[in-house]
């Protein structure tokens, strides 16, 4: 997620007296990013364009954009010049967290898009995966989830009925799927893990990318009174994404 830079009352960067002249560079460069002037894949003034700007020696510029480079703001190409760089969005691992709240918590705009909501039932694997007889009954969504309007996750998700009955139910333009299982069945566990795969070809329509690029693909099961609540895959394009997380 990009840095926010402070900003007074009619939007410009807010500077203290003491606010070193590298900080005043990326600030300004921020605020030009943030405010759309550059977007991401977008070039920036050169560092001769902004030494002249800022009538700063040519050390105090390189310093800013070196710092903005290591922060995965900018991108730098060799005889080409440097560059917005691609934000990759975070989800944090040690917390269950909708994904319409990792959205709004950075400050943007969550949407998402049903691709898919059926009953049907259980086969073999997923039966032995949910501790389930054969051909039970499991309710299945798929769903795109945008933050600014680019898509970030394909949610792939099988749910137990036994723990949310209502699940057919729900409009899920206005709730996650996870935002509702919180509710009607809270809690007890869950395992996961990641790894790096190739998006199939359907995947890949719907995450807007190329099948040769790799995704993130979190697979996730939850448990909510003694029973498996759901079993979901959600794969992230992962030149746009990133999981993150810490503990104390």
């Amino acid at each position: 997620m990009l840095p926010v830079p402070r900003r007074n009352r009619i939007g410009r960067p807010y500077y203290q007296e003491n606010t070193p002249i590298f900080q005043r560079i990326k600030d300004f460069l921020l605020a030009g990013i943030a405010a759309g002037r550059w977007k991401e894949g977008d070039v920036i003034p050169s560092e001769q364009a902004l030494v002249k700007q800022f009538g700063v020696s040519r050390m105090t510029v390189n310093r800013a954009v070196r710092e903005l480079t290591s922060e995965q703001v900018l991108t730098r190409r060799q005889g080409s010049g440097t560059y917005v760089a691609q934000q990759k969005y975070q989800a944090t691992l040690l917390e269950i967290k909708s994904i319409a709240d990792e959205v709004r918590a950075r400050g943007h705009i969550h949407r998402s898009s049903l691709q898919l909501l059926e009953r049907t039932k259980a086969s073999d694997l997923l039966a032995k995966q949910f501790d389930l007889p054969s051909e039970h009954p499991l309710f299945h969504s798929l769903i795109v989830h945008f933050e600014n309007g680019v898509p970030i996750q394909v949610e792939d998700r099988w749910v137990n009925p036994e723990c949310a009955p209502d699940y057919m139910t729900q409009d899920f333009s206005s709730i996650t799927p996870n935002e509702y299982l919180m509710a009607a069945a809270p809690l007890q566990g869950a395992t996961y893990s990641i790894e790096a795969l190739s998006a199939p070809r359907d995947i890949a329509e719907m995450l807007a990318i190329d099948t040769k690029q790799a995704c993130l693909v979190l697979r996730r099961q939850t448990r909510s009174g003694g029973k498996i609540a759901s079993i979901a895959t959600m794969w992230h394009p992962g030149h746009r994404y990133q999981f993150a997380g810490s503990f104390t």
